[in-house]
């Protein structure tokens, strides 16, 4: 997509993060405030954010609400990130608010991030749609992100682990101050995966502000949901506390069990079977210890004794050994790659993490069709993992071969943004 509106958003990319609010309440005042127009649902967390979001939003559509979904990063296109009613947002209205942004940041002399840019544009587009409910998936922290404008009325804290410690703080209480900065006085707080010390900092946080906490509660329906593992069954019973208190009286437990088991949040322990129904790939974008230690209790569960080819690739600016050293005993071939998106680890330079280890590589070789197409064929499951800019990659190369992907069918690629 080269358009004005696409090339304004590239043109962000160079302007790396922005750690402050001004920019976004500027451009907010500009539009005459339209995170106002609807109620907002703030998801914040280390990981599950995006499963929790996606599972919440399922959960308030099938009830009959009028749902806008924001979440970040996108696997293939920049269009999966802002959706109504599950649909990405239509390539003429991307373009056309993206080149409103443009204008009115020119107007006031502002030079927006691309998070900035990409969360105004999804403010205005839920203002259209006239959304009942915003589900918007924090992308760093949550005192100073970008989607905190939006002032929610209640807010998800899924887990807590270290994240970003140059940014948020180099503890998982620091870190989980930053997170809870969201929270607004007389909300409601609903507490996913946290120790114990954890949920009494959180309730000391909350209570000044006269927050409600709501620990998760744990739920039988009728099937899981599609995503393997227990942390995803926890982000699921996370997003059923939260919408049975927001919907209150409408709450319907049967739509949960209809709905949950088809919403499968994708590249996140997601299946792949080939015609005859046997497993050929597992996706997920497991991209720090904490995530691959669930991948890794997640395999030993639910594939006991199994052994996998992994398809491994990881950006510079992850510390790798830890996830290597766990996924170790569950692998019986390492196929090491990457695309040509710069922030990737140099393949030499990863295979020396492996060396160091002492552990054979079968292969290392950029991303392309044919190296999937020869993956496909192995006699293990492939399991793709370490970043979840690889998994779009490899979604993107198999997205017309499997019905599981069928949503990414019609999105072109676009850039991800540093963040």
């Amino acid at each position: 997509m080269n358009t004005p509106g696409m090339d304004f958003l590239n043109s962000r990319l160079t302007f790396g993060m922005s750690l402050g609010l001004r920019g976004m309440k500027s451009l907010c005042e500009a539009f005459q405030f339209p995170e106002r127009s609807f109620r907002s649902i703030h998801i914040v967390g280390t990981n599950g954010k995006g499963s929790a979001s996606f599972y919440l939003a399922g959960l308030l559509q099938a009830h009959g609400a009028r749902v806008g979904f924001f979440s970040s990063p996108h696997l293939v296109s920049v269009r999966e990130r802002i959706r109504f009613q599950d649909a990405p947002i239509p390539e003429a209205d991307l373009e056309r608010l993206l080149f409103q942004v443009r204008e009115v940041s020119a107007k006031i002399h502002l030079e927006p991030s691309f998070f900035e840019t990409i969360t105004m544009v999804s403010l205005l587009y839920f203002r259209e749609m006239k959304v009942e409910y915003a589900v918007l998936e924090a992308g760093l922290g949550g005192r100073l992100d970008t989607t905190s404008v939006a002032e929610g009325f209640a807010a998800l804290l899924t887990s807590i682990g270290l994240e970003h410690t140059e940014i948020l703080g180099n503890t998982e209480e620091k870190i989980l101050k930053e997170k809870l900065g969201i929270l607004r006085p007389e909300t409601v707080l609903f507490a996913g995966d946290l120790s114990d010390k954890l949920l009494s900092l959180a309730r000391s946080i909350a209570e000044p502000l006269h927050v409600k906490v709501v620990p998760a509660e744990k739920f039988k329906i009728s099937a899981a949901v599609p995503n393997l593992g227990k942390h995803y069954q926890e982000n699921a019973d996370l997003a059923i506390t939260a919408a049975r208190f927001i919907l209150g009286g409408r709450w319907n437990a049967n739509l949960a069990a209809e709905v949950l088991p088809k919403r499968a949040w994708a590249g996140r322990m997601q299946v792949l079977k080939n015609a005859a129904g046997k497993i050929r790939f597992i996706l997920d974008g497991a991209h720090n210890s904490h995530a691959v230690k669930r991948l890794t209790e997640t395999l030993a569960e639910s594939f006991p004794g199994q052994k996998f080819t992994c398809l491994f690739a990881v950006l510079q600016d992850k510390d790798c050994d830890e996830m290597i050293s766990m996924l170790r005993p569950f692998i019986s071939e390492w196929v090491l790659t990457r695309t040509p998106y710069p922030r990737f680890q140099d393949l030499d330079v990863l295979r020396t993490r492996f060396d160091a280890q002492g552990i054979q590589v079968t292969r290392t070789e950029m991303l392309s069709e044919k190296l999937i197409k020869s993956l496909e064929s192995s006699e293990n499951p492939v399991l793709v993992t370490g970043s979840l800019y690889m998994i779009g990659a490899v979604i993107q190369l198999l997205k017309t071969n499997y019905p599981e992907l069928s949503f990414f069918e019609n999105l072109s690629v676009t850039f991800n943004e540093n963040h």
